[in-house]
């Protein structure tokens, strides 16, 4: 499968690729990127780009790729500050006190599936193999925010939840945000069992014929994640034309993608990257 969006820009440094979101890219106000499986260091199953240092990988093979990334994007590795994702919606502020937490100091944040800011140079990491990664930036107030939305976080609607955090700690108006949705697990690839399937046409009734169509399986069905989150953000208040949403299927492309769907645990981990400058 020919690896090219029509929705996002696909970089290249040397070895290492990664993704941005154009209108992110536009304001000049932040550093972000998506992660590939392109451009590292690890072996086997987990490279070469392996960011989990919860995979069995060498820790100094996790170190030397997140050097490469520091390296491409021009965040310094020891402003990121690891998430610690629990498939749940709990969304934490972080500033300059917790820069290095998860890579050169000890992670002390505990089931946080979403972080934010408003400080410069605290670059938000969270982690990922087939979840969707939300990526959010209110460029009036100056504050950014990354989510993980596997299933579960969105029928939570994490990314609800986070834009509301914006509205109440910092004012934001979600008129003015820009918002992404990142690489992940695709419509084409996402067959659920029946009790995920419940989940989401309870969840979300009204938007049923839109998330959720049958697979050849019986008792089978294919969701798609990247809509939901997209009806989920438009609800918060989020103007559609802010919205960029994600043409990349985590499993579809293989050499470009880790993911859980396709080789279990028998991979390694993307990360998305954002930090304000």
């Amino acid at each position: 499968m020919e690896f090219k969006s029509e929705t996002l820009h696909i970089q290249r440094n040397g070895a290492v690729y990664y993704i941005t979101f154009p209108s992110f890219d536009e304001t000049g106000l932040v550093r972000h990127l998506y992660s590939t499986r392109r451009g590292g260091v690890s072996q086997g199953a987990l490279g070469p780009m392996n960011l989990g240092f919860s995979r069995g990988d060498r820790k100094a093979a996790v170190v030397e790729n997140f050097r490469r990334i520091s390296y491409v994007s021009d965040i310094y590795a020891g402003d990121m500050v690891f998430s610690d994702q629990i498939h749940g919606d709990r969304i934490v502020y972080v500033d300059q006190q917790d820069r290095g937490k998860g890579i050169f100091k000890p992670k002390e944040l505990e089931g946080v599936d979403g972080l934010i800011t408003d400080k410069p140079q605290v670059c938000l990491v969270t982690f990922y193999a087939d979840c969707v990664p939300l990526f959010f930036l209110d460029p009036v107030k100056k504050v950014i925010g990354l989510a993980h939305a596997g299933w579960r976080g969105t029928v939570l609607e994490i990314g609800r939840k986070m834009v509301q955090r914006m509205q109440k700690d910092f004012e934001c108006q979600p008129a003015d945000i820009l918002a992404g949705i990142g690489p992940s697990i695709g419509p084409c690839c996402f067959e659920v069992g029946s009790e995920v399937e419940r989940e989401f046409a309870s969840a979300f009734p009204v938007w049923r014929e839109q998330i959720i169509r049958p697979a050849e399986k019986e008792d089978k069905s294919y969701v798609d994640l990247w809509k939901t989150n997209a009806l989920i953000l438009e609800r918060a208040g989020i103007a559609k034309e802010h919205i960029t949403v994600t043409d990349l299927c985590t499993k579809c492309h293989a050499e470009y993608f880790h993911s859980h769907r396709r080789t279990g645990n028998e991979r390694g981990t993307q990360a998305a990257f954002l930090e304000l400058i």
